[in-house]
């Protein structure tokens, strides 16, 4: 049970981004543009997502 408890704290902090990215964005399958445009675009989606994750605390 506490094994489970400390896996689940590392799988809710590292599945959030994710959610945003996929709900918030839309961002569910993509095509195949070359690897450097790709990984440009999640990139840029991981740090729009980092900063909807922190926007209340942002406009405080």
């Amino acid at each position: 049970e506490t094994t489970n408890r400390i896996i689940a704290k590392v799988r809710a902090k590292v599945e959030h981004p994710f959610r945003v990215i996929k709900c918030q964005f839309g961002y569910v399958k993509t095509r195949y543009r070359g690897l450097a445009k790709n990984r440009a675009q999640l990139f840029t989606l991981f740090a729009l997502g980092n900063l909807f994750l922190v926007r209340r605390k942002l406009m405080a």
